[in-house]
């Protein structure tokens, strides 16, 4: 089970989370960056002046103590002439001049960046931390054991550096509150919307298919909300569709059920004709004929649903399966009033299961013997189109509506107004037996007239072929 919220929360830390990794970020860059670039500025600054000031100070050190107050005033930092009893850099240097602003040179005795001007020789430049304070430090080397040191306080930039770094962290901590009252309204929405498609969903579970799945939202979301409300309709459809074919299967059961115990009744009690007694007979095994029907449709789905649907790929005629299949349902037309007609090509051949072919071609040319009106002409065909081989029923009769062109293919379907008293099974069966065999049964209905066509792969025509007399073998017996 979920934490209360739990989808909030993560939304809100994931995105405070962003927030303080974004300043955060940002703080670690700009702040140190600033400061670097500010403390260079103030040694360029202070170089710049200092570097053409060195070079005036003369050999007489007796004259040292004014030029160094000039260099302070000029350079506006402190100015500090001195020398060192050796070159060892733990040696304190005796200060030789300084700026009246310097009550002691002491500090700066064993200061690192004159001590590194004084071993090379060179101007040198650096940063120098010290009591608490920071300086921009400038130091030559006089020659010998002299060196001239400038030294600025780096008060003034440090001092923008903190108040740029107290800028951030303030921003930081102003973006963060907004970040979690944003975060959260977003995050609530977002859950409500959410707690809505699950109550949807829950309803849809239970069976309640009548209440729309409504999200007027153009994200993920309000996608996700319009899939489950196809979904409900399809469900819907599929749950009206399953309840009538439940009713429509306990009726095809009942009733050839029912008449077959009422004719055993009559033919144990009744002293009967042998005339009567023959028709009870035929009709009740014409009501085991329907039974068988039904539950071959019933097993057959089962297999295509369990992936348990075996067929065999051999060469088979068409045209032999036209000429059966016009065989078994000539007593249909007559019996409808269809005028049925043939037209098969020779040598059309395919790679398929016999059998299965037959059945698809039943159900095919059965659909077409009971839902058009009686005088509909209805022709059987085999014929190759290139590399594929087609067995075609096609009937002249007043064409199936463009919106149920699909929807004759979908369990359970049945036309509305029809003759049909089938499971609606036959074409959806027939669609998936094709589609294991690599072909397909397809509609075209745009205009009259209809045309139902198994679409298989061609097969050249096999040393021996077998004539048409020869029928494949029948549905029933496969396995």
């Amino acid at each position: 089970m979920s934490l209360p919220g739990g989808i909030r929360v993560r939304i809100v830390l994931v995105l405070v989370g962003i927030v303080a990794g974004a300043l955060g970020t940002a703080y670690m860059i700009v702040v140190p960056s600033l400061e670097q670039r500010l403390v260079e500025a103030r040694l360029d600054q202070l170089e710049a002046i200092a570097v053409p000031l060195a070079p005036t100070l003369s050999d007489d050190t007796s004259r040292w103590q004014n030029s160094v107050e000039t260099y302070a005033v000029a350079t506006n930092a402190r100015v500090v002439a001195f020398s060192v009893l050796s070159r060892n850099p733990e040696k304190l240097a005796l200060a030789v001049a300084a700026d009246s602003r310097t009550k002691s040179s002491r500090d700066v005795a064993n200061d690192p960046v004159a001590l590194a001007a004084l071993a090379s020789g060179d101007v040198e430049r650096g940063r120098v931390s010290q009591g608490g304070s920071d300086y921009a430090d400038v130091a030559f080397s006089l020659g010998g054991d002299a060196v001239l040191l400038f030294r600025a306080p780096l008060s003034d930039s440090l001092t923008t550096v903190r108040l740029v770094r107290e800028r951030l962290l303030l921003a930081t901590a102003f973006a963060l509150v907004l970040a979690l009252i944003l975060g959260l309204t977003a995050a609530g929405m977002l859950s409500h919307r959410l707690l809505r498609l699950e109550t949807a969903a829950e309803r849809i579970a239970g069976g309640d298919f009548g209440a729309p799945v409504v999200d007027h939202g153009n994200d993920e979301i309000g996608e996700l909300a319009r899939a489950f409300d196809r979904m409900r309709v399809h469900l819907a459809q599929l749950d009206n569709a399953r309840k009538e074919f439940v009713a429509n299967a306990s009726h095809e059961l009942r009733t050839p059920l029912f008449s077959i115990g009422g004719f055993l009744e009559l033919l144990a009690d009744e002293d009967l004709d042998e005339e009567t007694r023959a028709g009870f007979i035929e009709t009740m095994q014409g009501q085991v004929q329907r039974l068988t029907r039904l539950s071959t449709d019933l097993l057959d789905l089962s297999r295509v649903d369990a992936g348990q649907l075996t067929v065999m790929h051999e060469p088979v005629d068409l045209g032999s399966v036209v000429h059966m299949l016009a065989g078994e349902i000539e007593h249909l037309a007559a019996a409808t009033g269809h005028v049925l007609q043939t037209d098969i090509e020779d040598d059309v051949w395919c790679l398929a299961d016999d059998a299965r072919v037959l059945q698809i071609g039943r159900a095919l040319a059965t659909n077409a013997m009971t839902h058009p009106p009686a005088g509909t002409q209805v022709t059987l065909r085999a014929r190759r189109r290139k590399d594929r081989a087609e067995l075609s029923v096609e009937d002249d009769g007043p064409g199936i509506p463009r919106g149920q062109s699909e929807a004759v293919f979908g369990r359970f379907y049945r036309a509305e107004g029809g003759m049909a008293s089938g499971s609606g099974l036959g074409l959806a069966i027939a669609r998936e037996i094709a589609r294991i065999m690599d072909g397909e049964v397809r509609l075209d209905s745009s205009a009259s007239p209809t045309v139902f066509t198994l679409d298989l792969p061609g097969e050249p025509v096999p040393p021996g072929a077998f004539s048409r007399e020869n029928a494949p073998r029948s549905p029933e017996h496969v396995t």
